[in-house]
């Protein structure tokens, strides 16, 4: 077992290696987007990374981001499908507990069940469920309605980061994986080959941003399928909520991915967010798939 700070160029080939395994086998990614940036630009120096080997080989990997100081690290963890069921995910997990003194957070991608016999084994209780939700774009789409003295336009890297990680924070201040966000963050997205400026929409009254909507295409070489349109993020300022721009700013960000020529599109929404859930539902959105989050009791 060898514990990095960061990972040379090796390490990380071997890891991405291990995911592109991991997912083929699965189905699922088994890190998330979060995970894959920071392992593709060297990684948060906070974070920690385990390399567990066997004969020579990478056999196991876990990541460990102390994003969240109040509820602990946000764990995860992946096996190479040929050396699963030989002890290394509870090998993995036992060091991480006691690296971060048993006081971590837990996903498992796709709800896998070895993730669920190994969270149950360690005695983990099932904390958190995050949908994906998934919608037809060729199924009609309401046009967008602005609230009176709104506009919108799109995203300019070099001049909107500042307000937008503003209005970020604040839209988000109690979800802490997203309001937590820097201008690292940031930049990091915008220098990936998916970023596209023309989908990033950003409402406007006067010169004061007071809400988004980031899109995101999902292309067919990276993820097995044909290309799938994703509503990112949206959030509104809380000046702003209760006036109908989150819908308005979703119905702008779907019609921009049905006019790429998309057949569907998805997003991320806490099973405990009722409310976006409620307004997804209306707006022709279905539960598709959900990611899970365990932790010890406590």
């Amino acid at each position: 077992m060898e514990i990095r700070e960061r990972l040379d160029d090796q390490e990380i080939t071997e890891v991405l290696a291990l995911v592109e395994a991991a997912t083929d086998a699965d189905g699922v990614r088994p890190l998330n987007e979060h995970v894959m940036l920071h392992l593709r630009y060297g990684g948060d120096p906070r974070a920690r990374s385990l390399l567990l080997r066997a004969d020579g080989a990478l056999a196991g990997y876990a990541h460990v981001d102390p994003t969240d100081e109040v509820e602990g690290p946000s764990v995860e963890l992946v096996v190479h499908p040929s050396r699963r069921r030989r002890g290394l995910g509870a090998r993995l997990l036992r060091s991480i507990m006691d690296l971060t003194d048993g006081r971590l957070r837990l996903w498992a991608h796709g709800d896998h069940p070895g993730a669920g016999a190994l969270a149950a084994a360690f005695g983990f209780e099932r904390v958190r469920s995050l949908w994906q939700m998934r919608r037809s774009l060729f199924a009609p789409l309401a046009a967008h309605t602005l609230p009176e003295g709104v506009s919108l336009r799109t995203f300019v890297p070099g001049q909107d980061e500042e307000p937008w990680l503003k209005v970020n924070a604040a839209a988000f201040a109690h979800h802490p994986e997203q309001g937590a966000w820097t201008m690292d963050d940031l930049l990091r997205r915008e220098r990936e080959p998916w970023f596209d400026p023309d989908g990033f929409f950003l409402a406007v009254r006067g010169d004061r941003l007071v809400g988004f909507h980031w899109t995101k295409i999902h292309g067919s070489s990276d993820h097995g399928h044909e290309p799938l349109g994703e509503v990112y993020v949206v959030g509104v300022d809380p000046s702003q909520q209760g006036t109908g721009l989150g819908k308005s700013l979703t119905l702008a960000g779907l019609g921009h991915l049905r006019s790429r020529g998309l057949a569907q599109a998805m997003l991320y929404v806490d099973e405990t967010n009722t409310a976006a859930i409620g307004l997804y539902e209306a707006l022709g959105f279905n539960r598709w798939d959900v990611d899970v989050m365990y932790a010890p009791p406590q």
